[in-house]
């Protein structure tokens, strides 16, 4: 896969950080955005020690970081206090469905939710800057 648009993008900001694009951060980077999941930190750096056993856990949590700031992607911050970190440039907006037994998560396009969103917050007068719906319960797999 190519991914030229998203290196440029976090090349441009390293940049405006006086911060060097290393050989590190493109792994970092090649493997996560090679990776279509939601992924753990943890998870993160055992695909990353595949690709170059070099690169540190510490070196992957702080360029999670950079790539947050960058807008390249979105941590999702879990009921269960866990954090996983999923691709924003370049997709469309989407809830989650999380499974409390299995922990699945399942990403949810639904334009009548949004269009739902956008009336209520026209309704009272807000202004949406951003927002997340995560909804909790059990999937089918593990459903009653």
């Amino acid at each position: 896969m190519a991914f030229e648009e998203e290196e440029k993008i976090f090349d441009d900001f390293l940049r405006t950080r006086g911060l060097k694009h290393s050989e590190q951060r493109r792994d970092i980077l090649k493997t996560f955005l090679e990776t279509e999941k939601h992924l753990k930190a943890d998870e993160l750096d055992e695909l990353v020690k595949k690709v170059n056993p070099s690169i540190g856990r510490s070196t992957v949590y702080r360029t999670l970081k950079l790539f947050r700031e960058s807008g390249l992607c979105r941590e999702l911050k879990l009921d269960d206090g866990t954090s996983r970190y999923e691709h924003l440039y370049g997709h469309e907006h989407h809830d989650h469905l999380i499974c409390k037994s299995c922990g699945n998560l399942h990403e949810v396009y639904d334009h009548e939710i949004e269009k739902l969103q956008e009336n209520l917050a026209k309704k009272h007068g807000f202004n949406i800057t951003s927002h997340k719906l995560v909804m909790y319960g059990i999937c089918s797999k593990c459903g009653n």
